[in-house]
């Protein structure tokens, strides 16, 4: 059995927390260099503003209906979401971290409790101890309690906040999945939901009743498990539907276009920083650096764009050695004047295992202690506090993104912590 705790809205719940004074207002919050919308409090969705929406376009809008509009703050949003994943590993010791605000909490050894009840209880202490806002899905396999999150949220199953699939019997089940489209499974991309259109698959209760060993020839043994966990089977781990393991991707637009190699490469130099972190924290090894560079489409000249792949001798999750990497890949495909409007990396081939048989003949070699201390310094101290020396030294360099709307640190920087004072 298994739970599904997912945050609603989070990053915009995460700015309402230390703002009680939005708690009615309508709140969005802007990607990275305020491009479009990424997250929309409740009252915003009831406004009518949509998902991805660009901010240029919707901007005189949301001022004349006073929507509370805020730039990406990642160090906020990330504190946050360490905090809610802290209060809920209370409710399991089995816990499985799936994105910034979602996570999967084991209830093997729980059936004996009302876990309706149990799922309310978890709603009710991460909303008293952090203010957020939170939905739970239960089930007896990870896809299903996806999706009785899903109806948890939009109260299909007639239970707002929290959905407990194993109240219901079958006939329940069969007549709640015939509502619900086939796009809402967890796994269904796009492609896949125009896949199984073509098919007649157009509801969850249309995927549940088809021939899994069927589907597993016409697309993967990942479909087939799908279909099997949707009828209680449970065989999928979140790695299964997770391309985090596989990859990892840092990129960003520039707040100006950047003409110069060197602020390219302070550039490239902080993105592979901001993976290798990740990369060491999930405790995997790349075996293959990608770099990416591009002008926009909506400047006069013409569009260039370029990538290229750098395969390490031998996996690494070594700051040092990938930026060394990638930037010996962006040398070779800069090309003089060129309005730069976004470059980023990817880290390849991602490996659970570190290497064996190290190169004997690389002139940089891992070193794993010295990146232990620079994970540790700048968890303590503040990201950037020890970096390589290829990144900026100037702590707002010209090609940072954009923000109109600057972020601030409730629960990270002492200047910004909120005041109480008692009367």
């Amino acid at each position: 059995m298994f739970a599904l705790v997912d945050g609603n809205n989070f990053f915009a719940s995460c700015e309402r927390v230390f703002r009680p004074e939005l708690s009615h207002t309508p709140v969005v919050v802007l990607s990275n260099n305020d491009g479009c919308v990424i997250a929309r409090s409740p009252e915003a969705k009831a406004l009518g503003i949509r998902m991805g929406e660009a901010w240029f376009e919707i901007r005189d809008f949301a001022q004349r209906h006073q929507v509370a509009v805020f730039s990406v703050n990642p160090a906020l949003y990330a504190d946050m979401s360490n905090r809610m994943m802290n209060v809920l590993l209370q409710f399991s010791p089995h816990q499985e971290i799936y994105s910034i605000d979602e996570c999967f909490l084991g209830l093997d050894g729980y059936t004996h409790l009302d876990l309706l009840d149990y799922g309310r209880q978890i709603r009710q202490r991460v909303q008293q101890w952090l203010g957020l806002p939170v939905c739970v899905g239960i089930a007896a396999t990870k896809t299903l309690a996806k999706l009785a999150n899903h109806c948890a949220k939009s109260a299909l199953a007639g239970h707002a906040g929290v959905c407990d699939f194993s109240r219901m019997d079958s006939a329940e089940l069969d007549a709640l999945f015939a509502r619900i489209p086939v796009g809402e499974v967890w796994g269904v991309g796009r492609r896949l939901r125009e896949h199984f259109a073509a098919q007649g698959l157009h509801t969850v209760a249309d995927l549940k009743q088809a021939h899994a060993a069927a589907l597993r020839k016409q697309h993967s043994i990942v479909v087939e498990n799908m279909v099997r966990e949707l009828n209680g089977i449970p065989c999928l781990s979140s790695a299964d539907m997770d391309e985090g393991k596989r990859q990892l991707i840092s990129s960003r637009s520039f707040g100006q276009r950047v003409y110069a190699l060197r602020e390219l490469e302070e550039a490239i130099a902080a993105h592979v920083a901001s993976a290798a972190v990740k990369l060491r924290q999930q405790g995997s090894w790349a075996a293959i650096v990608h770099v990416h560079i591009r002008t926009s489409h909506h400047d006069g000249d013409a569009y260039f764009q370029k990538g290229i792949s750098v395969p390490l001798s031998a996996p690494s999750n070594d700051t040092l050695r990938l930026t060394r990497a990638a930037l010996w890949g962006l040398r070779r495909i800069f090309a003089q004047g060129r309005a730069y409007h976004k470059v980023g990396i990817a880290l390849l081939e991602l490996t659970d295992a570190p290497p064996r048989q190290p190169d004997l003949f690389s002139p940089v070699r891992d070193n794993p202690r010295l990146m232990q201390v620079m994970d540790r310094v700048n968890a303590t101290f503040g990201h950037g506090t020890l970096r390589s020396a290829a990144t900026a030294m100037n702590t707002t360099p010209r090609w940072q993104a954009r923000r109109e709307f600057p972020a601030r640190g409730f629960t990270t920087r002492w200047a910004d912590l909120r005041v109480v004072q008692a009367r």
